[in-house]
């Protein structure tokens, strides 16, 4: 019986697909136990929620890119192939396991390397609102750090793969990250268009959006621009949280991706045939420099500014890592110093404003754009003193312009995505400032009054499309439990 699992276990482990090598399945039983998958996720169960997770070794042949022209600030770039490398990495898979309950649409995110591990910020931020609607979620390992761990990071921490679970990821190859735009393509050809196998079980797919946040934003900016027009694989793009420029094609393994001050302005080309939307917070702007770098909307661009976030933020953090989106009290504004719990205290309390209730908004956004065509409502954008590149904000401190949540608009604090002071890693996390007793007691005379105002603001966002109906309720259920006018 062994043998015979063996053998089994040997064929699966060799199944090829014709536009991207081999691919590999790795065996449940090859995980180290109490060890997930992949540690910069969530750490809630997927099974109550209908959903089941796998991983896949994909290895292949992968280009790098140069450019023979100058890359331009209206990101029209044309680039050709340049060297060749073999590479064997690897996607994680979350999907419903239903075929049934899938609703078409798979989000295909470039995993986030910067805090020295691997990184599903989107996941993070959105899981809620893609399981509770039937999205599938791929995570790609296309960088070389997220691997082996070379390279600059934002934090001291340092676990690769390798670092993690040597005897799992020991065989993994990754050739340096002016390959890695490739092998983000290829992974995605053999999820949108399997041969032999298919990563998603027995799910059908309609769409596919590529997503990035914060340093993979960096790279999927540069991939639109260069590499998209070649490859025209996917059917959206979400890229969130640029910071200034974009990534070069020819990283340099020793250079941090927040040295953005001697880049150029980039901008999203125009003249793709595919939706593309940027979300940005304060900090972005600011502290990661992104602010010059605005461009106006078109039929086939939307940007939107959220008042009131932070790059990084309490809930991204924290509440995300546990929420199963059934409670009031991830919508609370309090004010907390730990930006990671028990491992990094910051100086002033984290914001704890509304960026991960208008990522999930956006995605339902872009794929409702992808499936009917009509683009989301413009969204204002956040008011910003041009002389000096700072954000204008009210009275209690909260910013003016930008998209408008009951977070800025029926305020219980200051939340800002500046303000905080210390090292790198928590000055992007912001601020939050509560209001003080007295001001609240004028703002808000009773509980009801409170409640009143905070319903005409979370249904003014859901109208618009910033906020979905289930996180409003959400929203208004906490301002109902808050005691807040009482």
């Amino acid at each position: 019986m062994n043998n015979l699992k063996s053998r089994l276990l040997a064929t699966v482990m060799t199944l090829c697909v014709a536009v991207s090598g081999c691919k590999q399945v790795i065996p449940e039983q090859g995980l180290v136990p109490g060890i997930p998958w992949l540690l910069g996720s969530t750490l809630i169960q997927l099974k109550p929620f209908g959903y089941e997770k796998a991983e896949y070794f994909v290895t292949g042949t992968a280009r790098s890119y140069v450019s023979s022209n100058p890359l331009t600030l209206d990101g029209k770039w044309m680039v050709e192939p340049d060297e060749e490398a073999e590479f064997k990495t690897r996607m994680v898979v979350y999907r419903p396991s239903d075929p049934t309950k899938f609703n078409g649409t798979v989000i295909i995110e470039w995993l986030n390397v910067s805090g020295g591990t691997e990184a599903s910020s989107e996941w993070i931020m959105a899981h809620t609102e893609l399981m509770r609607s039937g999205y599938a979620w791929i995570g790609v390992s296309a960088q070389k750090s997220g691997i082996d761990g070379n390279g600059v990071q934002v934090l001291a921490l340092s676990l690769p793969l390798k670092t993690i679970n040597p005897r799992r990821y020991s065989t993994l190859v990754h050739p340096g990250d002016k390959f890695s735009y490739d092998i983000f393509s290829q992974v995605a050809k053999a999820v949108i268009d399997p041969q032999d196998f298919n990563p998603l079980g027995e799910l059908t797919l309609e769409r596919a959006i590529a997503s990035g946040e914060s340093q993979s934003a960096d790279y999927l900016l540069t991939y639109v621009n260069a590499i998209a027009p070649r490859e025209n694989l996917f059917d959206g793009y979400l890229i969130h949280s640029r910071i200034h420029g974009s990534a070069p094609l020819t990283p340099d393994p020793l250079a941090s991706d927040l040295n953005f001050e001697s880049r150029d302005s980039v901008q999203v080309r125009d003249d793709l045939p595919v939706p593309v939307l940027i979300l940005q917070t304060e900090t972005d702007l600011t502290i990661l420099g992104s602010y010059p770098d605005r461009q106006p909307d078109t039929d086939r661009f939307r940007l939107w500014e959220v008042a009131g976030s932070a790059h990084a933020d309490r809930y991204v953090g924290n509440l995300g890592l546990v929420d199963k989106g059934d409670n009031p009290n991830v919508a609370a504004v309090v004010e907390s110093r730990y930006a990671v719990p028990v491992l990094v205290k910051c100086d002033e309390p984290v914001n704890s404003g509304p960026q991960h209730f208008v990522v999930k908004a956006a995605i339902a956004a872009l794929d409702s754009w992808i499936r009917s065509g009509v683009p989301p409502t413009p969204a204002e954008r956040l008011a910003v003193d041009e002389l000096t590149a700072t954000i204008i904000r009210d009275e209690y401190g909260n910013a003016l312009g930008g998209i408008r949540t009951p977070y800025v608009d029926v305020p219980v604090a200051a939340l800002s995505g500046e303000g905080q002071p210390g090292d790198v890693f928590c000055a992007i996390y912001g601020t939050t400032r509560l209001l003080d007793d007295d001001t609240l007691a004028s703002l808000y005379p009773s509980n009801a009054d409170y409640v009143e105002a905070v319903s005409d603001s979370v249904d003014s966002a859901v109208s618009k499309g910033f906020l979905l109906e289930p996180d409003g309720d959400l929203i208004k259920a906490w301002a109902e439990l808050s005691g807040i006018g009482d």
